[in-house]
Formats: structure tokens, C-alpha cells, sequence
């Protein structure tokens, strides 16, 4: 419990598949991915993102979380550039996202949105965050605004994210970080442990689950249009063929 100096012993404790009544969760850690919205020095996204990395892990979660520096803007190289792959990568690699933006101009920052515009919705026939959970959260410099949650929430719902309910918006976010980086005591940081508590326990609800909960009528029938279209083009093909012989 050393490196959260914030939370009371016994009262955080990692969700299992057992707690959750469920023998057939998978018993590898939960794999989340972070993303935030800053690259400057003191970027406190990125500090509320490290904080969010500690809670993860401490609750049993593997993680990553992905530095936006040097990644290109949308369209400016081809999607084959080691940073972009990067982050397709890890974004198929999670099982579940926490978002983490600045407010600027009353929503997210361009940074946090290249970041999301890199990731396709369908890639083949994988789509890299189809199914995963989400946790979003946002620091201000000002008073509390719900701006930019409120915009990620939008935009976890266009990738087809499973958003838990829960969410964080830090105020004055300067006043909240001590010299270290870390987060002080305080509602806003018990509010965060809250919603990586949550994160966890809805990954595991969905782990195995999420083809199905995704799973479209109008796209199954689709494909069977499409496979009809595909065979009777090929009959025609073949009858094409035989009357040329």
C-alpha cells in the first residue's frame, strides 16, 4: 500500500472472478490501456493518468499507457508509422481504456483526439476498440466542467465502447498534485479510486462477453446480403464461362 499513500487500508480491495460469482472469466489480469490529452512538461493529465496506472495495478490490472509525443496528426504519414502501430497495437492488446483530456476551449484537446482518430473503426474484420470497456475522466485549470467527459462519452460510444458509469472531473487540477507528481487527499482523488474500482469490475463483466453484447442484426444481415450478392455473382461467373467454352 506504499504507493498509494492516499487510499485507507482494507478499503480497497481487487475484484475477482469469484467475487463476481463467474467461473468462466479468464484468470489473466485485465489489460487496460491509457490515453491522455498534454504534452506539455507539467501535463496534469498526464499526471492524473499515472495515477490512475497506480490504482490499476494495485487493483491487478496489467497496463499500458501510451506517450502521444511523436505521434503524427491524422493523414500526415501513412498508418504503417511505428508510432500509429504503436498505439493499434496496444488498443488491441486492451480489454479495457481510461481517457484522460484536458479542457481546452470547452472540450477535449487536439492531442487526446489525434490519438483516437488513429485508431480505425474496422480494420479488416478487427475492430481495435469494439467491445472494451471505457472510464473517462478530465482535468480543468478552472472551476468543475463535465465538457469534456461529457465529449468522450460521445466519442466512446462512436467506437462502440462499453463506457461504465462512473466518471472524474478534477478542478483547478494544479491545486490537486503535490511536487511529486502525486495526487493529494481529497474528495476528487476518492472519486478516481472509485472509478477505477468500476473500470475493473465492468471488464470483467464483459471479458468474454463483449462479441456478444456487440453483436447487430443489421450487420449479420448484412453479411448474409453480401454472401448472397457473392454467390450469385459467382453463378453468373460460372455460367459466363460455360457458355464461352
Amino acid at each position: 500500500m506504499s504507493n498509494l499513500p492516499n487510499v485507507t487500508p482494507g478499503a480497497l480491495t481487487a475484484p475477482t472472478a469469484a467475487s463476481l460469482n463467474d467461473s468462466s472469466v479468464a484468470s489473466h489480469r485485465p489489460r487496460i490501456l491509457i490515453l491522455y490529452g498534454s504534452l506539455r512538461p507539467q501535463s496534469f493529465s498526464r499526471k492524473l493518468a499515472l495515477e490512475a496506472q497506480r490504482l490499476l495495478e494495485h487493483l491487478g490490472a496489467e497496463t499500458r499507457l501510451f506517450d502521444p509525443h511523436e505521434l503524427p496528426m491524422l493523414d500526415s504519414v501513412p498508418s504503417s508509422h511505428p508510432k500509429v502501430q504503436e498505439l493499434r497495437e496496444a488498443s488491441l492488446w486492451s480489454e479495457g481504456q481510461v481517457w484522460v483530456s484536458p479542457e481546452r476551449h470547452g472540450t477535449l484537446t487536439a492531442v487526446f483526439k489525434n490519438q483516437i482518430d488513429w485508431l480505425p473503426l474496422e480494420e479488416g474484420s478487427v475492430r481495435p476498440t469494439q467491445g472494451r470497456t471505457l472510464a473517462v475522466m478530465q482535468v480543468c485549470g478552472g472551476s468543475q466542467s463535465f465538457n469534456v467527459v461529457n465529449s468522450l462519452r460521445v466519442l466512446g460510444r462512436w467506437m462502440r465502447m462499453v463506457a461504465i458509469p462512473n466518471q472524474s472531473s478534477v478542478p483547478k487540477a494544479w491545486q490537486e498534485f503535490d511536487e511529486n507528481g502525486r495526487m493529494k487527499p481529497s474528495p476528487y482523488y476518492d472519486r478516481v479510486v472509485d472509478v477505477m474500482e468500476e473500470l475493473i469490475k465492468f471488464t470483467l463483466l464483459v471479458r468474454g462477453r463483449s462479441d456478444y453484447l456487440v453483436d447487430r442484426y443489421s450487420e449479420r444481415k448484412g453479411a448474409v446480403e453480401a454472401a448472397a450478392l457473392a454467390a450469385a455473382a459467382g453463378a453468373v461467373e460460372a455460367l459466363n464461362e460455360e457458355e464461352s467454352a
